[in-house]
């Protein structure tokens, strides 16, 4: 998208809409919200510092994945109770109340020894799900906004799908056994293919954006598993499945959690549009290395207690953070859940879009 000069008429306020963080102004955007993300996100090239508001989940109860995880979002809330359920290779998660999610069911692994994979892993068989029956329930949904719709994938397609298979430990083993590795890469080739058969189906049958897939990396400390395994097992398939998106004309967002600054290298390698870091990683420092190759999600550093801070102190930090994080040649977004204090500041969001949009649109 080509630079859209600034003018006043931009800022004004046209309506509002509910978030997950209250109200939120609804302004005369100079570009739809779906045009903003892509251009910060493919082009590089920024209408406003975006927040992640500008997209919308889409987790379909058509993958069973969503179901199991109770992560469903789509153009009806997920009508039953959520409980015990079974994703698409048949493993069993638990949904825990107390934290608002699922985990895989404790002591049943299908497999401890990726060389039993051919044996143990059933690959389903998507044709024979609802797509039809989803993209009618989900029409609406997809099409009633200027939002950008981006389809996630919640349990990972590499590390995190190991781990839903082996157990944690013996996941790792096999990232260090020789005698794994040739069905190890044969498993993840697998499970790509897979991926992009479930993307195409995605995009034959939703008006899509984006996709946005987890797989996460690492511990509050350190990375799970060293930088060769990664670029040995991980990278090449990454690599594929962001291609494939890629030539749809979607962007590619990658959720991975855990202290892993030290493998967005590889992340870029791979061709991401975007990375959402955890608080725990630098992200001053990763925007100032690599905001020129990825939208990385800046965490706010700001002193101030947003929760006591006046009205002017809170737009003064939404103008810091927008002079430092907000440079030509550089892409970023605002990492909104790193302290939902800060925009549960309505002023905070409306500095952060004003000051930003005087910065881009010059």
């Amino acid at each position: 998208m080509s630079k859209i000069p600034f003018n006043e008429d931009q800022l004004k306020v046209i309506g509002e809409e509910k978030t997950f963080f209250g109200t939120t102004p609804v302004y005369n955007w100079p570009c739809s919200r779906k045009e903003a993300l892509k251009a910060a996100y493919i082009d590089k090239e920024p209408v406003w510092l975006v927040t992640g508001a500008e997209g919308t989940f889409f987790c379909p109860s058509v993958i069973p994945d969503d179901i199991a995880r109770g992560f469903v979002f789509e153009g009806r809330p997920w009508p039953e109770k959520y409980t015990t359920y079974k994703d698409m290779f048949g493993v069993e998660w638990v949904y825990v109340d107390q934290v608002g999610g699922a985990m895989v069911k404790p002591g049943s692994p299908l497999m401890e020894d990726v060389n039993e994979w051919k044996e143990k892993v059933i690959i389903p068989d998507i044709d024979s799900w609802d797509w039809e029956g989803s993209a009618a329930l989900n029409k609406a949904y997809l099409e009633g906004s200027d939002k950008a719709i981006t389809l996630w994938y919640l349990n990972g397609c590499w590390f995190e799908r190991m781990i839903s298979f082996m157990d944690f430990e013996n996941a790792a083993m096999a990232l260090l056994d020789e005698d794994q590795a040739d069905a190890l890469h044969e498993m993840l080739h697998a499970l790509t293919d897979l991926y992009i058969r479930i993307t195409d189906k995605a995009v034959q049958y939703y008006k899509l954006d984006g996709i946005c897939i987890h797989d996460d990396w690492g511990s509050q400390m350190a990375p799970f598993f060293s930088d060769d395994a990664a670029r040995e097992f991980f990278l090449p398939e990454m690599k594929r499945f962001v291609d494939h998106v890629h030539s749809l004309g979607l962007y590619c967002d990658l959720h991975s959690c855990g202290h892993v600054e030290s493998r967005i290298e590889v992340f870029i390698e791979a061709g991401f549009d975007a990375w959402t870091p955890m608080a725990m990683n630098n992200t001053a420092e990763l925007y100032e290395k690599y905001g020129d190759k990825i939208c990385i999600s800046v965490v706010n550093d700001s002193p101030i207690d947003p929760t006591t801070a006046s009205e002017e102190e809170i737009r003064q930090a939404a103008r810091d953070y927008v002079a430092k994080y907000c440079k030509p040649g550089k892409t970023s977004q605002y990492s909104m859940y790193s302290n939902p204090a800060w925009m549960a500041r309505p002023e905070f969001a409306d500095e952060l879009y004003k000051a930003s949009r005087r910065v881009y649109g010059a």
